[in-house]
């Protein structure tokens, strides 16, 4: 199933439980164990600016849009095989609607 719209407040509760240790949404706002994600829709994987990405990351060329972040997010080392990104991913797809559909708002 693709993605659809969700709840943008859902999914802001699930970016601070489960991103946010690792992940920063706001412009100029520093990278962590994980890249800032401000400006990710649109964007090639394996490109911000001053962070390490994995080959595999770079190798992947995956431009992040809905689509590709709701089907990376059910398992992220299934979808790039070799990321260092530890995280197991969210298998309910309502929950991934909703983060996506926070990602959205958060990092335009």
């Amino acid at each position: 199933m693709p993605y659809s719209s969700g709840d943008a407040g859902k999914g802001a509760a699930i970016f601070k439980r489960s991103c946010a240790l690792c992940h920063t949404v706001g412009a100029g706002e520093p990278n962590k164990v994980g890249p800032n994600l401000h400006g990710l829709f649109g964007r090639k994987t394996g490109s911000v600016e001053g962070f390490s990405y994995t080959a595999a990351n770079v190798k992947k060329g995956v431009v992040w849009g809905e689509d590709t972040l709701f089907d990376y997010l059910e398992n992220p080392k299934k979808y790039i095989p070799g990321t260092s990104m530890n995280f197991v991913g969210l298998k309910k797809e309502k929950d991934r609607n909703d983060l996506v559909t926070f990602l959205k708002q958060a990092t335009a």
